[in-house]
This record gives structure tokens, C-alpha cells and sequence, in this order.
């Protein structure tokens, strides 16, 4: 049974930074692609980040730059940086698996959510 734990979320100010992890088990966790999600209020769960098994990554464009995931298959820890960050940053951060980086995308398809860890930045 796949188990998602989010963590590290908080207040902070416009320009901070914050790392939030997700902690995975019930999976093989080294050989999947991890990817981290954000769902602002009254918006749709979106797209952020994904690392594949060997470490390609990919973001959306909004935090390229900005944002930084790193993995650490002895932990089966997901790790997401974030600095610079905006008030438009402000969302509840979710992790999830994928089969590949392109699937990763595909958030309508994922059935599973932890509860998610909640990162809001004031202006």
C-alpha cells in the first residue's frame, strides 16, 4: 500500500526559501519517478516538479530557477527547494508517483494523495 507523508511547509516571506519533503513507502522507490504537486485555493491541483529514477528532472515553467527537487533513494525521501518564492507560490504541496516523466504530468490520472503540506508566502 503506497503511503505519501508530506512535510516542512510553513510561513514565509516573499524572496524566502523552504524545503518540504515527502517521505514514500509501499513502493519501489528508487526506480520511480517522484513528482511534487500544489493546489491553490479555489484552483486545480497542478504540475510543479518530477525527478525520474536516474535523476532527470523537469518543472513547470513558473518555478524554473526557482525551485530545485532532489531525491534520496536511501531514504525514499523527495525533496523540493523553493527559493525565491511569491506570494503566488502560496498552495498546499503534494508528492506523487509516476511511471515516467511525461506521465508525471498527467495529474487528472493519479488516484492516490497524501494530505499534502501546506506553503504559504506572504507578500
Amino acid at each position: 500500500q503506497v503511503q505519501l507523508v508530506e512535510s516542512g511547509g510553513g510561513l514565509v516571506q516573499a524572496g524566502g526559501s523552504l524545503r518540504i519533503s515527502c517521505a514514500a513507502s509501499g513502493i519501489m522507490f528508487r526506480s520511480t519517478t517522484m513528482g511534487w504537486y500544489r493546489q491553490a485555493p479555489g484552483k486545480r491541483r497542478e504540475f510543479v516538479a518530477a525527478m525520474s529514477s536516474v535523476g532527470t528532472t523537469h518543472y513547470t515553467d513558473s518555478v524554473k530557477g526557482r525551485f530545485t527537487i532532489s531525491r534520496d533513494n536511501a531514504k525514499n525521501t523527495v525533496y523540493l527547494q523553493m527559493n525565491r518564492l511569491k506570494p503566488e507560490d502560496t498552495a498546499v504541496y503534494y508528492c506523487n508517483t509516476a511511471t515516467s516523466l511525461i506521465a508525471s504530468m498527467s495529474v487528472s490520472d493519479m488516484d492516490y494523495w497524501g494530505k499534502g503540506t501546506l506553503v504559504t508566502v506572504s507578500s
